[in-house]
């Protein structure tokens, strides 16, 4: 008898844990959003231009999957009123990323990756686009935010021409940044050639990187910049205020930071976003810190080779005419099976990140030019996640 009522509490008992579970696991996954349609997904969606019957929109919505500082997606669009084949690119500065990007360079690369994006897409749709830069004249810098409202970037005038297939149009559709730890292959002579000469502009230059010296070297930086960068707390703060830690809040935003970006995904992405959601002193400053150094050190022992875009100036054009260059880097990359991530922590301008700013111009561009670009590469251990991209119609203006 003493057996049989042992038997049954163990069952009780194990009944009530499995229960617990359930409710646990439930609640974690309801808080997370685990059964919402990821709205923010969209746009990734290779028909998804399909449902605007304006050409321009229908490129606006190819050129929002480029890549940009923090996902913030710095992008207006003024349709030109009087003339259906024209439209105009604004930086929008309400999206600015103000303390790790203070000067807006990043913003302006940001611009220049857009547009590259929009002259691919142009290819396949049949339209050759004509793009002028700063046609209303460059910004007043004294007064950065207005003058962005006022000034365009670039007006872009599409002319119809004979639809053609663009090897790089189908890389358009993925992640354009891959964290992850990189496999332990380098490019040969050949594979660095074909990625040189994707540049044609004789004021930027591709540069890459892949012996052991310069390797260990560059992944030094990349650690001291994450190290530097992740103690800074209005840093943080910025950072945690686009994160969205669940399904519902990247619907509504549908920009910043989110867990697919660090590479989480399947059930362990809910299950971390329902623990954010409910316990978000979870994701305290101290262990997203360690969080990011630690991924950023598997990143940089796991990296064969770098690659930098300098400039001879610093001026918006160029700055947008390095990010249109970048954008032809990941795509080309990507067709070779490469992928890419900026560690872009060295290169940014505020006061904490001097030092490692002004070392790394002096060994890399010791001649006066501007690092716009740092970049790992190499082949990957895991796949990149879409990331969240806004409506399209969200970035047209009246």
């Amino acid at each position: 008898m003493k057996k049989i009522m042992v038997k049954k509490k163990m069952i009780i008992l194990l009944l009530s844990i499995v229960g617990l579970l359930i409710t646990i696991f439930a609640t974690l996954f309801i808080a997370s959003g685990i059964f919402t349609k990821p709205e923010y997904l969209e746009p990734w969606q290779k028909s998804y231009f399909q449902q605007f019957d304006d050409p321009r929109i229908q490129l606006v919505a190819h050129g929002m999957l480029a890549a940009n500082g923090h996902n913030m997606q710095p992008w207006i669009i003024r349709l030109d009123k009087e003339n259906s084949t024209a439209f105009y690119l604004y930086a929008d500065s309400d999206r600015l990323a103000k303390e790790v990007d203070p000067f807006a360079r990043q913003t302006m690369i940001s611009q220049g990756t857009f547009l590259e994006y929009i002259r691919v897409a142009g290819v396949n749709l049949g339209y050759e686009t004509n793009i002028v830069l700063f046609p209303n004249g460059e910004y007043n810098e004294q007064s950065l935010a207005e003058s962005m409202k006022e000034k365009p970037v670039a007006k872009i005038t599409l002319t119809k021409v004979e639809p053609k297939n663009s090897s790089l149009y189908d890389f358009m559709f993925l992640p354009d940044t891959n964290r992850a730890a990189y496999q332990d292959v380098q490019l040969t002579s050949e594979q660095i050639n074909q990625l040189q000469v994707i540049n044609t502009d004789t004021e930027m230059s591709i540069k890459f990187y892949q012996d052991e010296e310069n390797v260990i070297k560059l992944g030094n930086y990349v650690i001291a910049g994450a190290k530097i960068e992740s103690g800074i707390s209005r840093i943080n703060e910025e950072t945690a205020d686009i994160f969205r830690a669940n399904e519902y809040q990247k619907n509504k935003y549908r920009y910043g930071f989110s867990f697919e970006g660090q590479g989480t995904s399947g059930i362990m992405k809910h299950i971390m976003q329902g623990l954010i959601t409910i316990i978000p002193s979870i994701n305290n400053e101290k262990s997203s810190a360690d969080i990011f150094v630690k991924s950023t050190q598997t990143a940089a022992d796991n990296t064969p080779a770098y690659t930098m875009i300098i400039t001879k100036e610093n001026s918006r054009v160029q700055q947008v005419k390095a990010g249109m260059l970048y954008s032809r880097l990941i795509l080309a990359a990507h067709s070779m099976g490469f992928v890419l991530q900026p560690p872009s922590q060295v290169l940014e301008e505020y006061a904490e990140m001097e030092e490692q700013y002004n070392k790394i111009h002096e060994e890399y561009a010791p001649e006066g030019g501007i690092i716009q670009m740092f970049i790992r590469l190499g082949k990957p251990t895991k796949e990149a996640l879409q990331t969240m991209r806004r409506d399209v119609m969200d970035l047209i203006e009246d």
